[in-house]
Parts: structure tokens; C-alpha cells; sequence
């Protein structure tokens, strides 16, 4: 993973935007990465049930890391449970939980469907490549997010923009809340309140019609980059070739001056990883 740690996030942006798809493509090298999308090939087919997921471990791992859920990977209980809920009646599980990446993954899996068909054939290849497509595009954006916050913000309100319908879908995500909340400028506070008041202050300040618009996606973008860089600034890394310089000017070793030829780095933060 490229470092960009102690960039402002604007620059960190760029250069995460220009490099995606070299970083990814190093990512799906990683012999770690390269094991466990192997092992998911080869078994996610031959399981029927949210019950044989759960028993195998390895690929079930694969699966929940794919949808942001390493967190929960040690409740199998609730997985399993939330899997086979009914995703029509009010009181089941899955309706019940407000965290949107449980319904992602029930939607994805289908082992209980709306209509009570049968869900996606895992033994297809499309099928395959999704998940395996959302594994490596969740793991980049996550290992930006840990050296930049305000960057995987970003990265995150990309990867969710265009299925936003509503403010609760907004809020229901901690990442899109605080993305919002800190482009609209609206205070901290607002976290206090019932939902229903915060949907109602967030819908004030902005039309979620506008989010089709790329236009408004990148001033959405600018905003929170900047106003987050002023209030959580990011600091200097201490492997930054600036700083090495500097400190060896300081202590009386000789400077030898170089240039570096960057290619120019070309940024539309409208461009959607999804």
C-alpha cells in the first residue's frame, strides 16, 4: 500500500486516485490475498446454507471481510441468524438491525429471499467475481482509511453515493454521517437527537436529488476535504523525504540537492469506485 501519511488529504486524494489501480493490482499479488481468494473459489460452491458458511471458516472470513464485517466475524450467532431472517416481515433479525452492511450481505448471499426464489448460484463466475472484486476494493479502501481518515471518508462516500435514496441510509452509515454532517457544516451536536430530527436538519441543508450530478459530488468533496483537514489536521510522517532533508540540514549533514520528476497526477473526484 502506497503511504500517503502526512499529506493533506486533498493531495493524499490524488494520489490514491492516480495509483488505485497499480495498488490493487499489487493487493490481488499478496500471497495472503491470493490464498484466501483461492480457497473461497473453491468452496463458496459446494455451500447451501448459512450454516455450512459459517462452518467454514475460511471462507466465511473471505465473505465478511468483503463486506466490511471483520468486526463481527466472531459472532456467528447473530450471522447466521441474521442470514436466514425473513427479509419481508418487520420483526425478523435483519429488519431489526440498523448497520446497512448486514442487509448488503443478506441481499448478496440470498439464502432467504423477498420472493422466496432461490438466491445467486455460487458456483457462477460473476457471482465469484463480485465478491472477490468487493473483497480487494474494501481492503483498499479500509487501508487508506488507516492512514488517512478524511481519504477513506471519501472513498466510502463514493462507494456508497449512488444508492443513496434516503437520510436514514445516511445515517445508518458513520462514515456518510460524518461526511455529510462536516460538508453541510452542521454541528456535533445534532448526534443527540432522535433520528427522525436529525433526518429533518440534514434534509434543510440539502437535496440528495443533487448527489447524480458528478458536479456536486466534487464540491461535496472539496468541502469536507477541507474543512476536515482544518479541524483534524493531518500530521507530518516522520518518513516523509521533506522532513528527512530537513533534519539532516539541521544536524550539520551536507545537503545534496535532487529533483524529482512526478508525472502529473490527473484528478476528477467524480470517478466512482463501485
Amino acid at each position: 500500500m502506497i503511504s500517503i501519511s502526512g499529506l493533506n488529504s486533498p493531495t493524499a486524494l490524488r494520489l490514491i486516485d492516480a495509483t488505485r489501480d497499480k495498488q490493487l493490482v499489487v493487493m490481488r499479488n499478496e500471497p495472503a490475498n491470493q490464498r484466501a481468494e483461492a480457497a473461497f473459489r473453491e468452496r463458496i460452491g459446494q455451500i447451501t446454507s448459512a450454516k455450512e458458511l459459517i462452518e467454514d471458516f475460511e471462507v466465511y472470513s473471505f465473505v465478511m471481510r468483503a463486506f466490511d464485517l471483520e468486526d463481527q466475524i466472531f459472532g456467528k450467532g447473530l450471522i447466521r441468524k441474521m442470514l436466514e431472517s425473513d427479509p419481508v416481515a418487520p420483526e425478523s433479525l435483519l429488519n431489526r438491525l440498523t448497520d446497512t452492511r448486514f442487509r448488503e450481505m443478506h441481499l448478496a448471499l440470498g439464502f432467504t429471499t423477498e420472493s422466496g426464489t432461490q438466491g445467486p448460484d455460487f458456483n457462477s463466475a460473476a457471482f465469484q467475481d463480485a465478491i472477490v472484486d468487493r473483497f480487494y476494493n474494501r481492503s483498499f479502501i479500509n487501508q487508506t482509511d488507516d492512514q488517512n481518515e478524511t481519504v477513506g471518508t471519501v472513498l466510502e462516500f463514493r462507494e456508497k453515493v449512488a444508492g443513496i435514496d434516503s437520510w436514514f441510509e445516511v445515517l445508518a452509515n458513520e462514515k456518510l454521517t460524518n461526511f455529510f454532517k462536516t460538508a453541510l457544516g452542521l454541528p456535533e451536536q445534532i448526534a443527540t437527537l432522535d433520528l427522525d430530527k436529525q433526518r429533518d436538519l440534514f434534509q434543510a441543508k440539502f437535496d440528495l436529488a443533487k448527489l447524480s450530478d458528478p458536479a456536486e459530488q466534487d464540491r461535496l468533496i472539496s468541502k469536507y476535504t477541507a474543512i476536515s483537514d482544518v479541524t483534524n489536521p493531518q500530521g507530518f510522517s516522520t518518513s516523509s523525504a521533506a522532513l528527512s532533508i530537513l533534519q539532516s540540514a539541521r544536524f550539520g549533514a551536507q545537503f545534496v540537492p535532487i529533483t524529482l520528476d512526478i508525472a502529473t497526477v490527473n484528478f476528477s473526484a467524480s470517478r466512482l469506485y463501485r
